[in-house]
């Protein structure tokens, strides 16, 4: 099974830290196919009004868009590894505006690389068995586009049908700078905490990507707290470590607090294990998570 070979990878990680190599205690990287749903997920619930702006307004009425083409049976489905190649930039990748909606697939749906155009994935209702939520980014006439998972800075425009649509209260954002995290609900910053980040040559990706899901942390030296992994991937894959080839960007917590505000992980973003507890008791997957290099004015909470 995939998760036991990545497991065992990440056990000759560890146990090269015992014995010394002081470069692996840099590891962040860990997030891997076995992503486990919430114990108690709460149920999609249709999207309520809110006073806080939204990156998706409504589609202008009189534009005509072209309906969508049939895909083809044999398009690859979007999971842990990287997502086929072809899909459109995010327009607005550094956007802060928050993402008050998400879609949850219901079935396999097809993704496009515009409104109207080609068909280049599906998109299936869970991935490693973790139900699926992706923010809405931007709508037109008949059509939803979504950040893409397992891929940086990419977006998937959706037809209509096949999938349901979520709220989403939540927002997290990384300052690389300042090495900082700011958890948002519904506009309004809660909390800050400091946060370790990429090294050089490892650096945690800008832009927005998501929250996929939870795991299990597979070693004592994350500090026995749950980790999220998050929709994006290492910018260059071949800098990483040989064991963390194919991992996604992590959210997790450490066994210590020594490197707290430092470049210092495999590009993982690394926090206490008390702010970890508290965001995966508070924040669901499918919430937007953006990496800023400095917010202009730092949060309320900062």
């Amino acid at each position: 099974m995939l998760f036991d070979r990545l497991t065992s990878r990440f056990g000759i990680a560890w146990l090269a830290t015992a014995v010394g190599v002081p470069a692996l205690l840099a590891l962040a990287l860990l997030v891997h196919s076995s992503l486990q749903p919430a114990a108690a997920p709460s149920p999609p619930r249709p999207v309520a009004p809110t006073d806080t702006p939204s990156s998706t307004p409504p589609p202008v009425p009189d534009e005509t868009i072209p309906a969508a083409a049939p895909a083809p049976r044999n398009l690859p489905v979007v999971d842990y590894s990287p997502a086929p190649a072809g899909f459109p930039a995010d327009p607005r990748p550094l956007s802060t505006t928050p993402l008050t909606e998400g879609v949850a697939p219901a079935r396999n749906i097809a993704a496009y690389d515009a409104p109207g155009g080609r068909p280049l994935a599906f998109l299936a209702p869970t991935i490693s068995g973790v139900a699926l939520t992706m923010p809405v980014v931007e709508r037109r006439t008949g059509w939803t586009a979504v950040l893409l998972p397992s891929a940086n800075r990419r977006i998937a425009w959706l037809p209509q049908g096949g999938w349901t649509t979520v709220a989403l209260r939540d927002q997290i954002v990384v300052e690389r700078r300042p090495h900082r995290l700011t958890w948002y609900r519904h506009g309004r910053a809660l909390h800050t905490w400091p946060v370790s980040l990429g090294m050089p040559g490892q650096s945690t990706p800008l832009g927005r990507t998501f929250i996929l899901g939870r795991t299990e942390p597979p070693e004592a030296v994350y500090g026995g707290v749950d980790i999220f992994a998050l929709g994006s991937v290492p910018d260059d894959p071949d800098a990483v470590p040989t064991g963390l080839k194919g991992a996604h960007i992590g959210l997790h917590s450490w066994h210590n607090d020594d490197t707290l505000g430092e470049d210092a992980t495999n590009g993982c973003i690394r926090l206490t294990r008390v702010a970890q507890r508290k965001l995966l008791a508070e924040v669901p997957a499918g919430t937007a998570l953006i990496v800023v290099d400095e917010l202009p004015t730092p949060p309320a909470t900062a």
